[in-house]
């Protein structure tokens, strides 16, 4: 095995036994080669697992490498950094068992990421898919339309930026005052594997994964979007993100966790962009840990001039004098 720009894919899969074949497929498909195939079943109910395995001889004449297991039910955290360890490459992509990466995702987030060692993950933008894998499109409160004149959002990168307020093609994309706020980062990305020894592995006490590993990853390294249809997001009745009430207690403990390792971050070390993070804000009360700051962003939570505001840090005192947010 050629080991040299490999690309490690790794594919969490749970209770995709309609979908885990098309995405298994897409990257197949892929033109860039040097790839090698990681899947870890995590206990499915249905025959997810059996659907993975009638891939399995395909995919060792595509692929360089290829692991297939299976394991009781341990959760997305655990499993993701088994999967990890798994890796032999430099890259790493990471797909769900029921999305579809479009053929030229990889070469194409691949050959930004080798010739910016500045950078850490790059991704492309993403398009709708229903559960037969039709293109459709965002209508109001996210319902499907499959009229491109009747969408409200054509592409789920248009959604989060309109959202966010933000231009992905700008230097804020992947900053960590934005990503504090919430999470915006796209899926379909490639992500260089090395940065994993800075930020250390998933855990169940940081439940949004790829929530956590965005505050991770800004910390460290720059992201780089492409504005490009990279990859097809699969929206059907068991996206975790529909139920709103799980997801406000996820994030809500994702954010908790965030805090206590801000308090042990050595602020010498991260971007400078976190201390102004901490330093620029206005006190998260919401998590009921006062002498933590949230950065706003948007007009609509603008927050008053702070005065004299002081709050210890690391052992260290931080003063935040009439600061008001002019962002507009």
């Amino acid at each position: 095995m050629n080991t040299n720009n490999l690309v490690s894919v790794i594919i969490p899969a749970y209770n995709h036994e309609k979908y885990v074949q098309e995405t298994i497929q897409s990257i197949i498909n892929q033109t860039y080669k040097n790839i090698e195939l990681i899947i870890i079943n995590d206990g499915s109910k249905d025959s997810t697992w059996e659907k993975i395995n009638e891939m399995k001889s395909l995919c060792e004449q595509r692929f360089c490498r290829v692991l297939f297991e299976s394991q009781e039910n341990q959760g997305t955290c655990i499993t993701l950094n088994k999967l990890i360890n798994h890796c032999k490459g430099d890259y790493i992509y990471l797909i769900a068992s029921d999305d579809i990466a479009k053929p030229k995702a990889i070469e194409k987030e691949y050959n930004f990421l080798s010739s910016h060692k500045d950078y850490a993950l790059c991704v492309g933008n993403n398009e709708f898919i229903d559960q037969n894998s039709i293109r459709c499109y965002w209508g109001k409160e996210k319902i499907f339309v499959y009229k491109k004149s009747k969408a409200k959002y054509k592409t789920f990168g248009e959604y989060l930026q309109k959202e966010n307020r933000i231009n992905f093609l700008s230097e804020e994309f992947g900053k960590y005052n934005k990503l504090y706020f919430r999470n915006y980062i796209p899926n379909g990305y490639l992500i260089r594997k090395s940065i994993f020894n800075k930020i250390g592995p998933f855990t169940p006490e940081a439940p949004l994964e790829d929530y956590w590993m965005m505050l991770q990853i800004s910390k460290y390294a720059k992201m780089k979007y492409i504005n490009e249809i990279l990859f097809s997001y699969r929206w059907h009745n068991s996206n975790t993100v529909k139920n709103k009430e799980k997801m406000k207690q996820l994030t809500l403990k994702t954010k908790q966790y965030e805090n206590m390792l801000l308090e042990k971050t050595d602020l010498d070390t991260v971007s400078p962009n976190v201390k102004e993070t901490l330093i620029y804000g206005r006190c998260n009360i919401k998590i009921g840990i006062p002498n933590y700051f949230e950065i706003c962003t948007f007009k609509r939570k603008e927050p008053k001039k702070v005065k004299n505001l002081v709050f210890k840090f690391k052992n260290k005192i931080v003063f935040a004098i009439e600061y008001e947010n002019k962002i507009k």
